[in-house]
Parts: structure tokens; sequence; C-alpha cells
């Protein structure tokens, strides 16, 4: 007797059933991983995921829970008093690399908002953003071309995406690319808690002439649910405040400054 096929529709829940399940234990998974571990192509995993009753979401190339996206709740209200010292610290160091004429890319987030504080006054320089609070600050300086990437806002890190602004991105000539993190691990690489910004911070790690990771030393050894590139991309990893000498050894063969109130 010929075995009855599976319906498809049973087939899709039980694929559902199984990415829930990897999500709930990893917080995120990759549309590659996704696509192995089902044993199906990335289009069947998109497909999947189209129906309202997935109650999972695909974003930045990641499979989440669609309720809670991030895993872990980053709002730029709760980071904007955070270790603000440090970050300040570290911005002002990044901040004396830029020269006059230079076309710099100014990731999103409360650190580069120390960052657009911290631009040389009266320097003239053209400014690529992709985030309110930045934008804010730059399009008031005086000798400044500001190049604003629109999209779809995102409230919790007050900024935009889109597929165009990623295209515009890859065509632009981009000096020096000063991008944040949420975490910063010696094997694991860098990651931020939005899935939404890993596309432009690897456009514009790809795009640029020199890459540096400004971040402040509590994001050293840390870990968030969105990887978007390896420590050996950056020329230069600036953290601001003390890291333990402990941490530090992770990170000795890497081109890391620590920045503090005596250097």
């Amino acid at each position: 007797m010929a075995e009855t096929p599976t319906r498809p529709s049973e087939t899709r829940v039980q694929r559902l059933q199984r990415l829930r399940r990897a999500v709930e234990s990893s917080g995120a998974l990759h549309l590659k991983d996704a696509a192995e571990l089902l044993k199906v192509s990335e289009m069947t995993v998109r497909r999947d995921l189209a129906g309202p009753e997935a109650a999972l979401a695909l974003l930045g190339g990641y499979v989440v829970n669609a309720a809670s996206p991030t895993g872990i709740k980053y709002t730029f209200e709760q980071e904007i008093d955070q270790h603000t010292q440090d970050k300040l610290l570290a911005c002002r160091s990044a901040a004396a690399s830029i020269k006059e004429g230079d076309t710099i890319f100014i990731d999103c987030g409360t650190t580069m908002q120390s960052l657009a504080d911290c631009l040389p006054e009266d320097l003239p320089l053209s400014v690529i953003c992709y985030s309110m609070n930045v934008a804010s600050i730059v399009t008031r300086r005086p000798a400044t071309q500001v190049m604003l990437m629109g999209g779809l806002y995102h409230p919790s890190s007050q900024s935009f995406s889109s597929d165009d602004g990623l295209s515009y991105l890859r065509r632009l000539g981009i000096n020096k690319a000063f991008i944040s993190a949420g975490g910063v691990h010696w094997t694991r690489g860098a990651s931020c808690s939005n899935f939404h910004e890993v596309a432009i911070k690897q456009a514009v790690i790809a795009t640029a002439m020199e890459s540096i990771l400004v971040v402040d030393a509590s994001k050293l050894g840390s870990l968030k649910p969105a990887f978007f590139s390896d420590i050996g991309a950056f020329s230069r990893i600036i953290v601001g405040g003390a890291a333990s000498s402990d941490m530090r050894k992770h990170f000795r063969s890497l081109p890391v400054a620590y920045v503090t109130n005596a250097t």
C-alpha cells in the first residue's frame, strides 16, 4: 500500500515548530542556518515565515521571534545615560583622526551621538548617517555636507533602513566609517541588538577605506543577538574607559586603543 504523502500545510507547520524551538534556544537563527536545519531552500524558509500565523520574522537575514525580535529590549532612551563619560573618551579619540575634506560614516546609537558632538568645529566634512539623533547634530554644523539615508523608521535606535539606502551607501566613497556595537567579543565578533542595523553596518564596512569600531569598555566580552562583523575587519578599535587586565588579554593581538582619564 502506497504511503500517504504529507500535506504541504502540515509540513510547513512542522518546520515552523522546529524553527520556533531553535529561536527560543539561541535567540536568533541565520537564514542559511535555518535552511540547513530544515533541509530546505532559503526561499522555502522565507515562504514559511510569510504567513501571519508564523510567530517568527525575518530581520536582517535572521529568523527571530516576531513579538520580541531583539531578544533583549534595547531603546535609545535606556542607553543614553549609560557609561556617558567612557563613550565621550572614546569619541574624542576617534574624532581626532578626522581630517579636513573627509567623507565619514557615523553609525547609529548613543555612542555615535557623542561622536557627532565631538567633530572638530568648522572642519569641512561630508557626513553620512542614518539616525535622527546624529542627523540633528551634524545638520547644524557649518561647512558640512550631510547625506541622510532614509527608509523605514525604527524608534528603538532612532534610525532608518531600506534597500534603496543600502544601494546608495555602496555607491559612496567613504574615508572613515565609525561603527558602534552593543557587544565586542574576541571570538564571536561585533554584534548589536537591532537586526535592521546588520546590513547597513556590513555594507559600510565593505565600502569604507577604513572602519573604526568605537565603544565603551562595558561592551567588551559582551554578545548581542545580531552579529555583524568579525573583529579583524576593523583597522582600529577605540575603547573608552578602563578594562580589566584579564579582559585586555583576549584582545592583545588586536589593534585596540584604550582611552581613560589618565591618557
